[in-house]
C-alpha cells in the first residue's frame, strides 16, 4: 500500500491518554491511478483493530479535510509522524489553506453535539469511565475549534489535561451543564475569526491531481 502520511492520534496525540486507552493510528494511502478507471472503484477506507488503524485514500482524505472533518484534519497537525513522504510533506504545508470558518464551526460544534448527545443517553452511575470520555472528546473538540477560529493553528496536545479531565467530570456528573457551555463557545465561533470563508480547493485538487500522476503507471 502507498502510505503518504501516518502516525499515532486520538488521546494519546491529545495528552490524554491513560493505562488501558487505545492506541489509534490514521493514515493516508494512494492507490495506483489505473484502478480509479475501472467499473468498480477501489476501497476508499480499510479499518483494522488489534491494532486500531484506519487508513483513508488520498481522494476521500483531502474531501474530509475540507469539510475539516476533526478525526480525519488531525493527520496534518501531528507532532512526529510514522511515515511522511514528500506527497505527504506538501499536503501537511497546504493545511492553513484547507480550513474555513463555517466547515470549522459546523465540523467541530456537531461532533461535540454529539458527545453531548451520547452523555444524555447514558447514565454516569453505571458507566461512569465512558460517560467521562464522552465529555473529555466534547470538551476537547470545542477547544480545539476555538483555537482554530482565534488562531488558524491546532495543537493536538492539550495544554492543560487535567483541567479538561476535571470538567470532563463535572460534565459527566451533570450533563446539562455542557449544554451551557457548547452555547457560549457556539457564541464565540460565530464573531469574527481569522479563518477564510472557503478552503482553498484549486490548492488541493492541484495536489490530488500531482499525487494521481505520481502513481500513474500505465501497464503494470
Amino acid at each position: 500500500m502507498n502510505v503518504l502520511l501516518s502516525g499515532v492520534v486520538g488521546s494519546v496525540a491529545h495528552g490524554l491518554a491513560h493505562e488501558g486507552s487505545d492506541v489509534d493510528r490514521l493514515g493516508m494511502f494512494a492507490v495506483p491511478t489505473e484502478r480509479l478507471h475501472g467499473l468498480h472503484r477501489p476501497r476508499e477506507s480499510h479499518v483494522s483493530t488489534g491494532p486500531d488503524v484506519t487508513l483513508h485514500e488520498a481522494g476521500k482524505a483531502v474531501r474530509l479535510i475540507l469539510a475539516c472533518n476533526p478525526t480525519a484534519g488531525e493527520l496534518l497537525w501531528l507532532a512526529r509522524y510514522e511515515t511522511r513522504t514528500p506527497l505527504g510533506d506538501e499536503l501537511v504545508a497546504m493545511r492553513g489553506r484547507l480550513l474555513s470558518e463555517r466547515a470549522v464551526r459546523d465540523a467541530y460544534l456537531g461532533y461535540a453535539r454529539q458527545q453531548f448527545r451520547k452523555l444524555l443517553a447514558r447514565d454516569p452511575a453505571t458507566d461512569p469511565a465512558k460517560a467521562a470520555k464522552h465529555a473529555r472528546h466534547l470538551v476537547r473538540l470545542v477547544r480545539q475549534a476555538e483555537q482554530l477560529h482565534r488562531t488558524g493553528h491546532l495543537t493536538l496536545r492539550v495544554e492543560d489535561p487535567d483541567t479538561v479531565r476535571e470538567l470532563g467530570e463535572s460534565f459527566a456528573a451533570a450533563p446539562l451543564r455542557a449544554e451551557t457551555f457548547l452555547a457560549r463557545a457556539a457564541d464565540r465561533l460565530d464573531a469574527p475569526g481569522v479563518l477564510p470563508e472557503a478552503p482553498d480547493e484549486a490548492a488541493a485538487d492541484a495536489w490530488l491531481r500531482r499525487v494521481r500522476a505520481a502513481f500513474y503507471r500505465p501497464g503494470e
